[in-house]
């Protein structure tokens, strides 16, 4: 299946194999895709296409599939009518009513897979905008405890304040929760988050005053 051709080539071949009751609706559709239909490689995108010589043609083909419950659209193309499909489920419905049993299994597949990577890039990329936030969150943080340090001073801050600021300058890398686990006693991630919302709006307070 690598390309136009090669995708439309397999289907019109199984459906030269398959027979209906003439003059049936699914007769026409089968002859109807044999004679002037064609498929673009489903990897690269859903589209199936009758070019058509003349609107009568095109409004039958569109009537007949509407029969099916499949959704076609027309356009004109010089002096063609082409009748085209882009949703994958009425490229599905159409395979099935044509009897393209075979080729219906193969893009099943391919939508399956292409789903699952469509997924999985989501996810990293979701995992890799939160990654970017965390680490953004974590320089903002060591910026604002190092200026405390550089023009404030440790020594005035409450003891919370001073162990949290030690904690993040010591372990940079570290997650909310980590950091949380490093302090004695333990805290969870909201009271580190909160802690560090004060060292933060501590080191802007100084850089107003400056």
């Amino acid at each position: 299946m690598g390309g136009a051709m090669s995708f439309s080539g397999e289907i019109k071949r199984e459906l030269e194999k398959k027979t209906f009751v003439p003059n049936s609706k699914r007769a026409f559709l089968r002859d109807a895709f044999l004679e002037t239909g064609s498929m673009s490689n489903p990897e690269k995108g859903y589209h199936l296409e009758f070019v058509c010589e003349d609107e009568a043609h095109a409004a039958k083909l569109i009537e007949t599939m509407q029969a099916f419950e499949i959704a076609a659209k027309r356009v004109q193309r010089k002096r063609y009518t082409v009748v085209y499909i882009k949703e994958s489920e009425d490229i599905v419905r159409l395979l099935n009513v044509m009897g393209a049993h075979n080729c219906l299994m193969n893009l099943e597949n391919l939508r399956i897979l292409k789903d699952m990577r469509n997924s999985i890039n989501r996810r990293v990329n979701c995992e890799t905008a939160n990654i970017s936030k965390t680490v953004s969150a974590a320089n903002k943080q060591i910026e604002d405890i190092q200026y405390i340090k550089e023009h404030y001073g440790f020594d005035d801050l409450s003891e919370n304040l001073r162990e949290m600021a030690r904690i993040r300058l010591e372990y940079p890398d570290a997650t909310l929760k980590e950091l949380g686990e490093y302090l004695v006693p333990p805290v969870g991630k909201s009271g580190v988050n909160h802690r560090l919302r004060k060292l933060s709006e501590l080191a802007d307070s100084i850089k107003g005053k400056g």
